[in-house]
């Protein structure tokens, strides 16, 4: 190639782009016309001028960005995964209506959740007409005791899962990102995880009380083990990405890093964690109120089923309902959980 034709085509190249759109004014009705020998031809327009073709366009940054843009929403795709797992669905409805009833239940029963109508004739009467699940040692109606213990058990469920949650999750962040307290961090793990969580419940419910508040910041004091050893192990995969990297490199702050590059890779396993800590603590607060390690003066269902744990060859109908509840519970969250876990996860978004 010669210098000359070098020099044009780099002139060609660095020549500013124009943009150019069809003036409408341009545009014929009738585009083309019947030659006399029957040929058609554009009506005029070879021999129209480029000004009165074309004008220039505006440039818009904002249209120009819509170029590549894309309709997809995560949430969106995770509720559309979410919908195709059927019997998921049909879970969460079932927990839902079940939630809904513990409050519908004291308005639609015959008695008070604290009447006891006649404690020495009506003691462990089965299930009948007036009383629809029987009644317990002292005459009360057990169909308000389930109900109300259900709603009580659910919401301290929730509450003591959601802190140990949070509490394993920010601790899972640090102790995977930041090199320096990952000995700390490990040690307090094998403190803790080397000694059964009963025994120190046991010296905290002797030594401190056993009042509901007490025991409860203690489930989420042990309880975040699990899941700030599974958030350690996936931050440790991300920590060290390319993307990472270069926002040490721009001196983003550590809170950012973590919670805007890492924390949303994290959204599955969460959601798993929680919806199985919720059926688990309230297998851990029957077990504790079994033992004797916690005192509740509500209802819940550890205390149903540990008063009834003496009278089931009696008055089998008090261990029953309290039973099936739990397993209700314990098997909604294991589905849903699961299902809401997988359509959380981007992999499987189309």
């Amino acid at each position: 190639m010669s210098k000359q034709s070098k020099e044009k085509t780099v002139q060609e190249l660095e020549a500013p782009v124009v943009n150019l759109k069809v003036n409408p004014a341009a545009v014929d009705t009738e585009p083309y016309v019947k030659r006399p020998m029957g040929r058609e031809y554009p009506k005029a327009r070879s021999r129209m001028p480029e000004k009165q073709l074309f004008e220039f366009a505006e440039y818009k940054a904002k249209d120009a960005e819509r170029i590549g843009y894309s309709n997809y929403s995560y949430w969106k795709s995770v509720w559309a995964n979410f919908l195709k797992k059927k019997s998921a669905v049909f879970m969460s409805i079932v927990f839902i209506a079940l939630f809904l009833f513990t409050f519908v239940a004291s308005l639609i029963g015959k008695y008070d959740i604290s009447m006891a109508p006649d404690p020495i004739g009506k003691a462990y009467i089965p299930p009948n007409g007036e009383f629809w699940f029987g009644t317990n040692a002292i005459g009360q109606d057990y169909w308000a005791q389930v109900w109300y213990a259900t709603r009580a058990s659910i919401l301290l469920a929730v509450l003591v899962s959601i802190g140990q949650i949070a509490l394993g999750v920010l601790i899972g962040l640090v102790w995977g990102y930041v090199r320096k307290l990952d000995r700390f961090f490990t040690e307090l793990y094998n403190l803790i995880d080397n000694i059964p969580t009963i025994i120190y419940m046991t010296l905290i419910a002797l030594m401190v009380g056993k009042s509901l508040l007490t025991m409860g910041i203690a489930m989420v004091g042990f309880g975040w083990l699990a899941t700030a050893r599974n958030v350690r192990n996936l931050v440790f995969m991300y920590r060290d990405r390319e993307y990472n990297l270069a926002s040490r490199c721009l001196g983003t702050k550590l809170h950012r890093v973590l919670f805007r590059n890492i924390f949303p890779y994290l959204v599955s396993v969460i959601i798993l964690r929680l919806a199985l800590a919720i059926p688990g603590t309230i297998a851990y607060e029957t077990t504790l109120t079994y033992l004797g390690l916690m005192d509740i003066m509500m209802p819940s269902l550890g205390n149903l089923l540990a008063s009834a744990r003496a009278v089931f060859p009696r008055a089998g109908y008090t261990l029953l309902f309290p039973a099936v509840i739990v397993s209700i519970i314990t098997i909604t969250f294991y589905l849903v959980g699961n299902a809401f876990s997988d359509a959380c996860d981007p992999r499987n978004h189309v």
